[in-house]
């Protein structure tokens, strides 16, 4: 069984990235890279003279961040450094409740320097020197679990913010067509989509943008179908995963806990690939060993195995 190294967590740490803290005047408009985080606080919040000074007296005595020193004196948010945070790196970034509606569990867009989302991007880097690599076929990306409220939804979805913040296209499939929660996730109505695209009654092309998100893509389960098995089971949805490798950098699809049946399994082996997620303190390890043995015995790649403390 192999286990990707790192664990998941959701505590909300203070940002970390590199920050300058002084207060240059402004750089145009297209060179935010180049840019202080100082000057885009204080063109964000209309700071003058006085309170940019009052904030690097602060910062000087304290020995603070331009940005900390600015939520200390209350003339700045923690949404605020975090959107400065973003310009300055050109790191996709929306706050919580902001665009699309994105809630709290999407830490890698709403706390993007957090280090619960430090482990995403450690998952990413590992996926994508093993069978996400460039060399090896092209394939999608299943992940699964043993039980119900293990966290994989949650997982998926920020594992496809993760990928999409790279500047590449990426694709988030509900293949839960039991129980979907990424339309909730992400803010989204449900509209047509997987089950819609299987059953022969709407095209191939009804993936959802994600407001805020360049890149980000989201195939909603669509209406929920008496028969979601036979439907996974049909030519049509390998030709689904033909189309969006073609059209999408990367692919990734949450599946149904494998408790509901073979759903999980049937979804592993169409995608090529599978990370199994397990929580930690909860899921049996002759749980996970059994269902690692069952993708092994399919045509999917195992990526790894994850324990989640979510």
């Amino acid at each position: 069984m192999t286990v990707l190294e790192g664990r998941q967590e959701t505590r909300s740490d203070e940002a970390s990235a590199p920050e300058d803290a002084t207060g240059h005047e402004q750089g145009p408009p297209a060179q935010l890279v180049d840019r202080s985080i100082g000057d885009l606080i204080r063109e964000l919040r209309k700071l003058d003279a006085r309170q940019v000074e009052l904030i690097l007296q602060h910062q000087r005595q304290h020995g603070m961040r331009f940005g900390d020193a600015a939520i200390a004196l209350k003339l700045a948010s923690r949404d605020d450094v975090l959107w400065a945070l973003s310009q300055q790196f050109h790191y996709p970034y929306a706050a919580e409740g902001g665009l699309g509606g994105l809630g709290g569990e999407l830490v890698t867009a709403t706390d993007p320097f957090s280090a619960a989302a430090e482990v995403f991007r450690d998952v990413r880097s590992q996926l994508l020197m093993g069978v996400l690599a460039p060399d090896q076929p092209r394939r999608a990306l299943a992940v699964l679990s043993p039980n119900v409220g293990d966290g994989k939804s949650y997982f998926a979805a920020n594992l496809a913010v993760v990928f999409s913040q790279l500047g590449e296209s990426t694709l988030l499939i509900d293949g839960d067509m039991r129980t979907p929660r990424q339309h909730k996730i992400f803010g989204v109505e449900p509209a047509s989509g997987l089950s819609n695209i299987l059953a022969g009654r709407a095209g191939v092309d009804v993936e959802q943008a994600i407001s805020g998100l360049p890149g980000m893509h989201l195939l909603t389960v669509g209406t929920l179908p008496p028969n979601p098995l036979e439907l996974m089971q049909r030519a049509s949805f390998s030709f689904l995963m033909q189309d969006v490798l073609s059209r999408f950098d990367h692919v990734i699809v949450d599946t149904p806990a494998t408790v509901r049946g073979a759903d999980s399994r049937v979804l592993a082996a169409r995608c090529g690939a599978a990370l199994v997620i397990g929580r930690r303190n909860r899921t049996r390890m002759d749980g996970l060993h059994d269902l690692v043995q069952q993708i092994a015995r399919s045509h999917a790649k195992i990526a790894g195995v994850l324990l989640n403390e979510h």
